[in-house]
């Protein structure tokens, strides 16, 4: 009965792990995305590692058990430390900065005509959504957050929706038994369920795992010198696509550059600067649950203005962060265990100490 529990039972397992974290991909099963057949190690810049982290800003980088800290100037690495067990070779859960992975992933779908356009309707792909209000859902609804699912974004339930697609061994049962609450293309909500739909849908377009997508779109193509994982629900299952993609803090970087870049890698063109505008592009014709237009979010990427600049990060759970500054030409990588609990608007606090201290190294 007590192994039935802890084995069989995602609430089992809930119990014994307690909580997510950074190196969970050692509990899961996985699908290895292959390092780059022609790795290109990013380049230090003449000034590398020549400043510190801003002495008034490390103690909360302390605090929250930060591994990776990384600023990449002028495609460059300026500055890079680890700390705790982080280190070059560390894979490390990218958690909901996989969102943003999915949303690339979509734009190369449709340039490769697998989607015809992200107003098509999800239930060409996904049939189990083709009744009531569910017709109606669009990729853009999902890639919005405003498909108006009824799902529950709870991190602390054990008995959970999200809990259940976390530890559990059925996603796509899961998944196919949601309903819609809402009318789709209206509210914000930020819904894991939104990006799970994302990747099954990702993979009846393609008839590719989301893993053999990647590699061949992303990590082969942009020298990516380390494999990368993404964890599954169970052996030859479903990628867990709102979460548990796994590298380390240079070959996520990558995304930024690439995304800086506006989809070019070292000139190249690789995805459609259309479409990287218009995930970079906040969905102000959405309201949140407070009446308020989003000019936070695109598809599946955030957005803010600071200092009169123009920002975009994935972010993750525990304060795992890609954030790209156009304007200073800067992408920063941080990764740890803890985020602060404080918020400044839609954003955990300790991300503007990660965006001052590369806008001061990068002075």
């Amino acid at each position: 009965m007590i192994a039935f529990l802890f084995q069989g039972c995602y609430v089992g397992r809930i119990l014994l792990y307690q909580t997510a974290g950074i190196y969970d991909y050692k509990i899961f099963p996985n699908h290895v995305i292959k390092a780059s057949s022609h790795p290109d190690s990013l380049p230090c810049s003449v000034f590398y590692n020549t400043k510190e982290y801003p002495a008034s800003l490390f103690p909360m980088l302390e605090q929250l058990k930060t591994t990776a800290y990384l600023v990449i100037k002028n495609d460059s690495v300026l500055f890079e430390k680890y700390w705790n067990e982080g280190g070059a070779d560390v894979i490390s859960s990218s958690f909901s900065m996989s969102k943003s992975i999915v949303s690339l992933l979509v734009g190369f779908a449709l340039q490769d005509g697998y989607i015809k356009s992200v107003d098509q309707f999800v239930c060409e792909y996904l049939p189990n959504f083709e009744d009531g209000c569910s017709k109606h859902l669009r990729v853009r609804d999902l890639l919005t957050m405003s498909s108006g699912i009824a799902w529950k974004e709870n991190y602390i339930n054990p008995f959970g929706q999200t809990a259940k697609a976390y530890y559990g061994r059925h996603l796509y049962s899961q998944m196919m038994r949601l309903k819609i609450e809402q009318t789709p293309g209206y509210t914000f909500r930020y819904l894991s369920a939104n990006t799970q739909l994302l990747g099954l849908l990702l993979e009846k377009a393609t008839g590719k795992s989301l893993s053999q997508y990647a590699e061949e779109k992303l990590w082969q193509p942009l020298g990516a010198e380390h494999d990368a994982l993404w964890s599954l629900d169970q052996k030859e299952g479903n990628e867990k696509a709102y979460c548990n993609f796994y590298a380390t803090a240079h070959d996520f970087a990558r995304i930024g550059i690439f995304c800086l870049h506006q989809g070019e890698w070292k000139s190249k063109p690789l995805l459609s600067k259309e479409y990287i505008k218009q995930s970079f592009t906040p969905a102000k014709n959405l309201t949140d649950r407070y009446g308020n237009s989003v000019d936070f979010y695109g598809y599946q990427w955030w957005m803010m203005t600071y200092k009169n600049m123009k920002i975009t990060m994935a972010c993750g759970l525990y304060g795992q962060y890609i954030i790209m500054i156009p304007d200073k030409n800067l992408v920063i990588v941080r990764l740890g265990h803890r985020t602060s609990k404080e918020y400044k608007g839609h954003f955990n606090a300790d991300v503007y100490s990660y965006i001052e201290a590369g806008l001061s190294i990068a002075e």
